[in-house]
């Protein structure tokens, strides 16, 4: 179920070149659309009686672009990656150690009020999504949102050098029936936000953990 070691040796080889090309793409409008659903409950894990804005986990952070915009907002953040070269890169710029794991190593529960998945989850065979989908559900509190979003298509399969897994609204939904316990919030399509990339479309959704 871990992303393919192909893809992982992409990140640890091209780590500068992805932080660099990454790190300035503008993802606010992504970003407001998640924490405008994300419950505003007080959580701060070691003073857990004074108040404080949800706790969130990026999952699969890359550069740490968008954990430190989240912390930026005075938001509880915890941060992973698959990626040893990128958990540097993304703790030094953000200024939190940057736990180094694999999707299927997250094992906790009702812990998050928000997870944000961007750009992450797509490296994942879609036989191993589902799986994955459970244990992001299981560390979700009651009514947590998952953020997501995946290239705009059908192909599953190597493309330059990494494992991508694909999804239209169609394709979406069909998977989504493999795992109980969300709801989709909402959806959209959009163009990539990094320079030249315009023309890349990317699939982007909401859902929420349900009882």
């Amino acid at each position: 179920m871990k992303p393919d070691n192909k893809t992982l040796e992409y990140y640890e080889k091209n780590a500068d070149a992805f932080f660099e090309g990454t790190v300035s793409a503008d993802m606010t409008y992504a970003r407001d659309r998640f924490l405008a659903r994300v419950p505003e409950k007080a959580h701060l894990p070691e003073k857990a009686n004074l108040p404080g804005k949800a706790y969130l986990l990026d999952l699969g952070c890359g550069s740490g672009r968008d954990t430190k915009a989240f912390l930026e907002l005075g938001y509880s953040v915890d941060a992973m990656d698959g990626s040893e070269e990128l958990c540097r890169r993304a703790g030094a710029f953000t200024g939190i150690e940057v736990k180094c794991m694999l999707f299927q190593d997250l094992d906790v529960k009702e812990k998050y009020d928000g997870i944000w998945a961007c750009a992450s989850l797509l490296h994942l065979p879609r036989k191993d999504l589902a799986e994955v989908f459970r244990k992001i559900r299981d560390a979700l509190k009651q009514g947590g949102i998952l953020y997501t979003g995946f290239k705009y298509g059908t192909f599953e399969g190597m493309r330059n050098g990494r494992y991508f897994t694909d999804f239209t609204e169609e394709t979406f939904r069909a998977f989504l029936d493999e795992c109980p316990g969300f709801t989709e919030l909402e959806h959209w399509v959009t163009a990539d936000v990094r320079p030249g990339r315009g023309e890349e479309k990317w699939f982007n959704v909401l859902l929420e953990k349900m009882s």
